[in-house]
C-alpha cells in the first residue's frame, strides 16, 4: 500500500469511557445505557473504568457532556437519550441544540463524543432502535467511542 491508513479498533481494555443518559424516556434510554455497557465490556472496557452519569433529559446533555470532556479523565464520552416528536415544534428545538452542543464539544476538545441520542416520531420506532428489530443505537454509539478513542490515540501519537 503506498500510503498510511490510521484507523481505530473495536478494543476498548485500558481506555476510560463516560456514559451521559437521560431520564426523560426512561423506558428507552434505559434499553440504550444496557446496550452501550454491552458493547464496552464486550470489546474489553472495565467495570471500573465507565462511568454512568444521568442527566435529567437530553437539554442536559451538551452540559455534562462539556464537564466530563474538559476533566480529562475519559478517553471518550457516549451520550444517550430520546426524543419523540409530538405535536409542537419543541421537539425539533431541543434535538437541534443537542445535536450542535454535542458535536461542539467533541470539535472543540479532541474527546469523541458519541451520539446515541434517539429522535424518533413514535414511541415504536424508539423501542425499535432501543433493541428491537432495528437494533440497539447505544450499543452503536459505545461501538463507536470505542472505535474514535482508538483513533485519536493513535493520531496523538504520530
Amino acid at each position: 500500500m503506498p500510503y498510511p491508513v490510521i484507523e481505530g479498533t473495536l478494543e476498548s481494555k485500558g481506555f476510560k469511557f463516560a456514559i451521559v443518559v437521560s431520564r426523560f424516556n426512561a423506558i428507552i434510554t434505559e434499553r440504550l445505557l444496557g446496550g452501550a455497557l454491552d458493547a464496552l465490556i464486550r470489546t474489553g472496557c472495565a467495570e471500573k473504568d465507565i462511568t454512568v452519569v444521568r442527566v435529567p433529559g437530553s437539554w442536559e446533555l451538551p452540559v455534562a457532556a462539556k464537564a466530563l470532556a474538559e476533566a480529562g479523565r475519559y478517553d471518550g464520552i457516549i451520550c444517550l437519550s430520546a426524543l419523540i416528536k409530538g405535536d409542537t415544534p419543541h421537539f425539533d428545538y431541543i434535538a437541534g441544540e443537542a445535536t450542535k452542543g454535542l458535536g461542539s464539544i467533541a470539535t472543540q476538545t479532541g474527546v469523541p463524543v458519541a451520539f446515541g441520542v434517539l429522535t424518533t416520531n413514535t414511541v415504536e420506532q424508539a423501542v425499535d432502535r432501543a433493541g428491537a428489530k432495528s437494533g440497539n443505537k447505544g450499543f452503536d454509539a459505545a461501538m463507536t467511542a470505542v472505535e474514535m478513542a482508538n483513533l485519536m490515540r493513535k493520531l496523538k501519537a504520530k
